[in-house]
């Protein structure tokens, strides 16, 4: 057996990995009913000069299920944290008392959520595509190993197949954490 070939097969397995925790991690920013400190992981706000998370100016904290409250460690920047959160494409309306933030998670009508659900397939779908990228270049770096007399024929399929179970593996992973999202978004 081929070290070579294995590597090719370890080194798949963990980009498709990667590919379904860039899933989770995207899947975090769709908005459901509920309160969740990934909704504001994409909003910037301009400390002195330069756009920074909102994580590394404040603290974060869910006191509600529907609320997400962020306390700026410098009161000079509450306004600014509001600012970047009503500049977001996220339909959030935060309320300031001048040191805390507090934003209020709103219900989503039913057309929102249908949208949702639509940008949750098409996330699934990219990681998807990702994860079949990466089985198609897998392959071809086994053919290279096969056409350099590295490994056989027949170890050439059988590490094709074993590439082929793998993705298998993740798409129905990703589909698992499709199916989870959208029941998440759909409820009421």
């Amino acid at each position: 057996m081929s070290d070579n070939a294995q590597l090719v097969i370890e080194q798949s397995t963990e980009n498709m990995e990667k590919a379904l925790v860039a899933l989770e991690r995207n899947f975090g920013r769709v908005r459901t009913g509920r309160a969740s400190l990934t909704l504001l992981d994409g909003i910037r706000v301009d400390y002195y000069g330069t756009p920074t998370p909102i994580n590394q100016v404040a603290n974060l904290s869910i006191p509600e299920p529907r609320t997400i409250m962020v306390q700026p460690w410098e009161a000079n920047l509450a306004p600014a944290i509001e600012r970047a959160i009503l500049q977001s494409d996220m339909d959030l309306t935060p309320n300031s008392d001048g040191k805390i933030v507090r934003i209020p998670i709103p219900k989503l009508s039913e057309e929102r959520r249908k949208d949702l659900v639509k940008v949750v397939k098409n996330m699934t779908e990219d990681a998807r595509v990702a994860v079949r990228n990466i089985r198609r270049d897998a392959n071809s770096q086994l053919d290279k190993l096969q056409k350099d007399k590295d490994i056989s024929e027949d170890d050439l399929h059988k590490f094709k197949d074993d590439v082929q179970q793998v993705t298998d593996g993740f798409v129905k992973k990703a589909d698992a954490l499709q199916e989870t999202k959208e029941a998440e978004v759909l409820e009421v």
